[in-house]
């Protein structure tokens, strides 16, 4: 039994890790859903949903429930094939990056109050020991990668080609409109996305996640949003234009293009596009937390908790998801507050202004860094 549990005990470990993390991103992203109904309908003098359970809690399962029986309608000429690969290409896309975010610290010794009560126990007693031991020092993370920032920047810019194999397939104007502006956003802006990356990933000095976090933990700002303020502020108008939100949402654009890359979907297939466009809204904004907020790290909490300790991961992954849902209430007040960008001014807002001015962060971050280090 023993030799069995120390085979599988890591497939065990991941695949329970990806369970939680994919559950709980799905369900902060339904309740994201609810969030921006509620908002805009206070924004806009509205209620909002209120009537699927007490104060419309219930709403985003109902929601899924209809679009799991609405009938499925496929345009006759259409390339039926890339037809339904593309929301499972924009969805995968949208998902893989979060098996390398890092919710929180490293846990010491997550069960070690349990094997004390388990000593004595013949057979379960050395399995659960064992299983203590190999969990010690256990990072809130599924997978550790040098090149975590390289990871999500590359899978992320994949996504792109689901929404434009989406227009393409479809075989209407309005798609394949949708699509080719979608194609030309995400190429203008993710140069922009990239060079304001750069600065923090010199001042940190690795392309890891859990690097710069602890980076900025050691950093006398403390966070990096201080000495790359523009490079967040770069970043952030990058992230509404590569997830398509307002003042930026052009590959939409209701009052051009019907409903822009997925006029022609319905049912499970416009959910799983619905699905894809916020839990990007996650993604990006993991990333600004990570980059400039110092993920899950909280100035002064290490006085009040011993680090490694549980309390002290529980109260910085919570201050961690506060973090995120701050920037997801941002994204639902600016589609509340602004209006969408004619397609001159986007290309123009993205060539002319973001990337210079991305550029010249680089630039300055470059001399102060070989100012420091010299």
């Amino acid at each position: 039994m023993e030799s069995a549990l120390k085979t599988a005990f890591p497939f065990i470990v991941y695949s329970v890790g990806i369970l939680l993390a994919f559950q709980g991103v799905l369900m902060i992203v339904a309740y994201t859903v609810l969030a921006e109904r509620k908002v805009l309908g206070w924004i806009q003098g509205r209620i909002g949903p209120n009537r699927v359970g007490p104060w419309g809690v219930l709403q985003p399962f109902a929601d899924l429930l209809k679009f799991i029986f609405k009938e499925d309608i496929v345009p006759d000429k259409s390339t039926r094939f890339v037809y339904f690969l593309a929301p499972l290409v924009a969805l995968t896309c949208a998902l893989l990056p979060i098996v390398v975010y890092p919710f929180g610290p490293r846990i010491a010794d997550p069960l070690g109050w349990l094997v004390p009560y388990v000593t004595d126990w013949p057979t379960l007693g050395p399995a659960i020991s064992w299983i203590a031991e190999q969990a010690r020092n256990m990072p809130l993370t599924i997978a550790q990668i040098d090149v975590g920032v390289l990871f999500v920047l590359g899978i992320t810019s994949v996504g792109v080609y689901g929404i434009a194999l989406a227009g393409w397939s479809s075989n209407s104007k309005y798609s394949l409109m949708g699509g080719l502006r979608s194609s030309a956003q995400m190429i203008s802006y993710e140069l922009a996305m990239g060079a304001s990356v750069l600065g923090v990933v010199m001042l940190a000095g690795t392309l890891d996640l859990n690097g710069i976090i602890h980076a900025q933990i050691t950093s006398p700002f403390r966070w990096y949003i201080i000495p790359q303020f523009i490079g967040f502020v770069v970043f952030l108008i990058a992230a509404f234009a590569e997830t398509n939100r307002v003042p930026f949402d052009l590959p939409e654009a209701e009052t051009e293009l019907v409903a822009g890359f997925h006029t022609e979907y319905s049912a499970l297939k416009f959910a799983l596009f619905f699905m894809a466009e916020y839990v990007n809204m996650f993604t990006v904004s993991v990333m600004c937390t990570v980059l400039f907020l110092g993920g899950w790290y909280v100035p002064g909490l290490s006085h009040i908790f011993e680090p490694g300790s549980i309390p002290y991961a529980l109260v910085s992954h919570v201050a961690f998801i506060g973090k995120i849902c701050a920037f997801l209430f941002f994204y639902i007040w600016v589609r509340g507050t602004l209006p969408r960008f004619r397609f001159d001014q986007l290309m123009n807002f993205g060539w002319k202004f973001l990337l210079p001015l991305a550029l010249a962060n680089v630039i300055v971050t470059i001399f102060v860094v070989y100012l420091l280090n010299s």
